[in-house]
């Protein structure tokens, strides 16, 4: 235990970190839950106040050791902050040397040459061919239907029926415009200036 206060008063920046400032640690204090009328069966009192004893300096030495935790995490924290070192930096770092312990791993590795042997093997190839294959067919299909149905419109746009139903929609169209077709006046030449009719000379 002196050597955890020495820690405490030489690499501390809180010399002399006194009791209280772990106020907020809850003690655990089996000694005093034990009381002297309530033995274990076989256990005399001189063993029980022995081990009394024993565990009260245990715990002591537990209070004393969180002590030292709390001042060291504290004096961690200020080296960081001194650094510039924030908490992002900090996850992005131990993502990174994360990643690079699993591509380190057995596992990764024994994974990683199980992908090669599968892509290298036969079965993969043929199955690789086999999807290849299946996609230029399916690509050659996609082109014949279009084409065949570029042929049935051009088909249906030259049969009797269309041609009629394009006659119609003409006749409609001239019916509506009035006959004025190619950009013609809707306003008769006679009616072009009212004006110079009536004018006085």
């Amino acid at each position: 235990m002196d050597s955890a206060n020495q820690d405490i008063n030489l690499n501390s920046p809180h010399k002399g970190l006194g009791s209280d400032s772990l106020s907020d640690v809850p003690e655990e204090r089996g000694a005093a839950a034990v009381s002297p009328g309530t033995l274990p069966p076989g256990l005399t009192e001189e063993e029980a106040e022995e081990l009394r004893l024993e565990l009260t300096k245990v715990e002591e030495e537990i209070h004393t050791l969180r002590q030292v935790l709390s001042a060291k995490e504290h004096h961690a924290s200020e080296l960081k902050r001194k650094l510039g070192l924030s908490p992002l930096s900090e996850f992005k770092q131990n993502i990174t040397k994360s990643w690079q312990d699993v591509q380190t791993s057995n596992a990764y590795l024994s994974a990683s040459a199980t992908l090669d042997d599968i892509a290298s093997s036969e079965v993969y190839k043929k199955t690789q061919e086999t999807l290849s294959q299946a996609g230029q067919k399916t690509s050659a299909a996609l082109s014949t239907v279009g084409t065949a149905i570029t042929r049935k419109l051009g088909d249906m746009r030259n049969s009797p029926t269309f041609k009629s139903f394009e006659d119609k929609v003409g006749n409609i169209k001239y019916k509506v415009v009035g006959g004025k077709a190619n950009g013609e006046s809707a306003h008769s030449p006679n009616e072009s200036n009212p004006v110079q009719d009536n004018a006085p000379f």
